[in-house]
């Protein structure tokens, strides 16, 4: 991000490895928390957090993304955008179910209309009528990113979440889901070329209500949500997984993987409920095998 467009910081709690949100963004309707990443950002390690603001018929105004210093107590906000014919920026009306954070490439869940890329090393700041537009009539001055690129995919994209060796490295891969109220739900594993997606693999879990998933080696991650009951944590491997005694929080969404604190991160989207979690790896048995 760009010096001369340095965020304005803003609290959050921390509570052992939960982060718990400050003011009204702990119980709003208006916007609600989904994705899930981690990464460097202006040589600090973040969380990325997505969330989508709707009005009160359920229609997608905005969306922006949340990047919280795990090493203090504080976040800052990023609006998400797109830039229009005429150069001017509109909102990014998109469930943003889920995040991949590849450097300055972060990948957005858009639902129906496939996976979006917004430029992290572009980041700007507007304010005024452009800002109010962008949020949704919440701020009046915000920072920006901008899309990229639109990645069309011939899944759902309800989710996206990133592939880890069996040593903790990032690999150029995605794992790309559907949420479905049945059990017909896919999730594909996707390489990143040159030219976007290609698919290396794909499966039905047979698992209702998938909100996220990642894959460490060969184990594959999945979230399953209950409503206000606490989700689900599936494991294991791309062919067949079954589900775990790992409760994760009520209303749970993406999952992303952690090795440099070794943390699954989750995060719960209901007002009242909301919580941002880490389960530490030695609870999960994931990379004992590193060096």
């Amino acid at each position: 991000m760009p010096h001369p467009h340095r965020p304005s910081w803003r609290p959050v709690l921390r509570h052992g490895s939960d982060v718990r949100w400050l003011t009204a963004r702990s119980w709003t309707n208006r916007w609600y928390p989904q994705g899930v990443d981690t990464g460097l950002l202006q040589g600090r390690r973040m969380l990325a957090i997505s969330w989508f603001r709707q009005d009160r018929n359920r229609t997608h105004l905005a969306s922006r993304v949340s990047f919280i210093d795990l090493a203090r107590p504080r976040r800052f906000d990023v609006a998400l955008a797109i830039e229009g014919d005429d150069g001017a920026l509109e909102p990014a009306r998109i469930h943003v179910g889920g995040l991949a954070w590849f450097g300055d490439r972060l990948f957005a869940a858009a639902t129906r209309q496939g996976v979006w890329e917004f430029d992290l090393a572009g980041v700007r700041r507007v304010q005024g009528t452009t800002a109010r537009r962008l949020t949704g009539g919440s701020r009046s001055k915000t920072l920006v990113a901008v899309r990229a690129r639109e990645h069309p995919i011939d899944l759902r994209c309800s989710f996206v979440g990133r592939v880890f060796d069996e040593a903790g490295r990032s690999l150029p891969r995605v794992l790309i889901g559907e949420f479905r109220s049945g059990e017909e739900g896919r999730i594909g594993e996707f390489e990143l070329t040159a030219h976007g997606f290609a698919l290396v693999r794909e499966f039905t879990p047979g698992v209702r209500h998938m909100q996220g998933a990642a894959l460490w080696g060969q184990e594959i991650l999945i979230s399953q949500s209950d409503g206000l009951r606490p989700g689900a944590l599936w494991r294991g491997s791309f062919g067949a997984v079954e589900p775990s005694a790992t409760a994760l929080p009520a209303g749970c969404q993406d999952l992303a993987l952690d090795p440099h604190l070794g943390m699954l991160w989750s995060l719960g989207e209901h007002p009242w409920h909301r919580v941002v979690r880490g389960v530490p790896f030695a609870t999960l048995g994931i990379g004992e095998d590193r060096a």
